[in-house]
């Protein structure tokens, strides 16, 4: 079973509803979703495609005649621009995805703006690789620092979000409407220094080993 990550597209939108519903108990509308893709130029929305073997062992439903990307490296080429192209739709009882996640630039901060993966597929490193994409593209787009919101119960979010160099630095008091829980406020260093491109390139590769050696990823073309 592997996983791909790939840009969000229109036809993503049923399926990335579904996921975030499954997540969250207050869900963004699909519409907020279609308008981070056509509206705003800051937003970066990645998706992790499950390969066609993962897809059928999740639904046996067969898969519809949508266009699937040509396989690529792990690391490389997750900001393709030159290779946008629409997505139909996945049946509404098939499932082609394991989780998404997404940022905006914000001059040159880049805010987390989520990260969800599907409850069958969480505890297995896959929602490490979608920060670790995310931060592959905020270094991309030349942003200075990572920044994001998590609930302060949420110990589990909060120690990735340490590891990858995410330090507390406020409360936002009642930020979630749901049950008004407070929101802990974290921060990286700056990213582009070298330091943190330093750490981030040795857990990225400790990663990539775990999820290799799992199954969980194809190995890179060329790879031995």
């Amino acid at each position: 079973m592997t996983f791909q990550i790939d840009k969000m597209h229109a036809g993503d939108v049923p399926e990335v509803m579904a996921i975030e519903r499954e997540s969250f108990e207050t869900p963004w509308p699909s519409s907020a979703y279609r308008r981070e893709l056509y509206e705003n130029e800051q937003a970066h929305y990645l998706v992790l495609r499950m390969s066609e073997r993962a897809a059928a062992a999740a639904d046996p439903a067969p898969r519809s005649r949508m266009e699937v990307p040509e396989r690529r490296g792990f690391w490389s080429g997750l900001l393709a621009h030159h290779r946008i192209r629409d997505i139909a739709p996945a049946p509404p009882d098939q499932v082609t995805l394991a989780g998404y996640a997404g940022l905006w630039l914000v001059i040159d901060e880049a805010h987390v703006t989520t990260i969800a993966v599907r409850p069958a597929y969480r505890g297995r490193g896959l929602g490490e690789l979608l920060l670790v994409a995310l931060t592959e593209i905020a270094l991309d787009i030349n942003a200075r620092w990572l920044t994001l919101e998590v609930r302060v119960s949420n110990e589990v979010a909060q120690g990735l979000y340490r590891k990858y160099g995410f330090r507390p630095s406020g409360v936002r008091h009642r930020y979630y409407s749901d049950n008004h829980e407070d929101a802990l406020i974290m921060w990286t260093d700056e990213i582009q220094l070298q330091p943190f491109q330093q750490r981030f390139a040795e857990l990225r590769n400790d990663l990539r080993t775990r999820l290799l050696a799992n199954g969980d990823i194809a190995p890179e073309e060329g790879a031995p």
